[in-house]
């Protein structure tokens, strides 16, 4: 793996900012690190999820597991007790963007969940092979956190590594390496209704690149070195202003 990283925090469907954040990406000298929640909410979960398994194939890139990647999956597993739930969460957009249809188009949980599978068994198959974390000398990358009140953090279950908040934000990190996260939009970190475009860090290490680019504000694109944040590309929406860093 290369010594330096570009993390790409919460997609959810956003395509064009997913191109527009990927333009910044030295695919020579960094590795390219998805945190998850690639889909649900947004525009285009289909050519999100698409794009992204092609740069793992084809580009080393790696891709975690989020919270709504693992909805996604269990409501294909069990679609007439997970539907609603998926539902609640955003799922319809994405089903709707698999199947071809305006993304307010009705959706039948179980007839729906057949033709996903039927359509899709090879990108089906991408997404359950999503590691839960990854692991360097320096970082710990996850998509929601993990238990630090464990002897040994790894054995978090996979529940907790894509659902963490509070517990996470608030236990010391005795890791001894930075811990890099999305799931929980800095907004919530930082305690406040507005859409603020800073990461959200910890004196103890941990590291919050969730922008909310679903909720109207931006997509981040940070670039790890040995220990420490060499750039934070983002592009989106704060409000009515444009970050866009091209």
């Amino acid at each position: 793996m290369k010594k330096e990283y570009f993390v790409v925090g919460d997609v959810h469907g956003k395509y064009d900012l997913l191109c527009r954040i990927l333009k910044h990406w030295d695919e020579d000298h960094q590795q390219l690190i998805f945190l998850g929640d690639l889909i649900d909410r947004g525009e285009n979960s289909k050519a999100c999820l698409e794009l992204v398994w092609q740069l793992v194939r084809e580009k080393g890139a790696v891709c975690l597991t989020g919270n709504h990647e693992r909805m996604f999956l269990a409501w294909l597993r069990n679609p007439l007790e997970r539907y609603d739930h998926y539902r609640r969460n955003g799922g319809d957009t994405t089903i709707n963007s698999l199947l071809g249809r305006p993304l307010d188009a009705p959706v039948n949980g179980l007839v729906d969940a057949n033709a996903v599978m039927e359509q899709y068994e090879n990108l089906i198959d991408f997404i359950k092979s999503c590691p839960y974390y990854v692991e360097t000398d320096q970082y710990i990358f996850v998509h929601a956190g993990v238990d630090l009140t464990l002897e040994d953090w790894r054995e978090t279950s996979n529940h907790d590594k894509v659902w963490l908040r509070k517990p996470f934000h608030e236990a010391e990190n005795k890791t001894g390496k930075q811990i890099i996260f999305g799931h929980t939009p800095v907004y919530n970190l930082y305690q406040t209704n507005l859409r603020v475009s800073q990461i959200w860090t910890s004196p103890d290490g941990k590291m919050g690149i969730d922008g909310g680019a679903v909720y109207g504000g931006v997509l981040h694109g940070i670039v790890l070195g040995e220990g420490i944040v060499l750039q934070d590309y983002m592009v989106g929406q704060v409000g009515h202003m444009d970050c866009v860093e091209d």
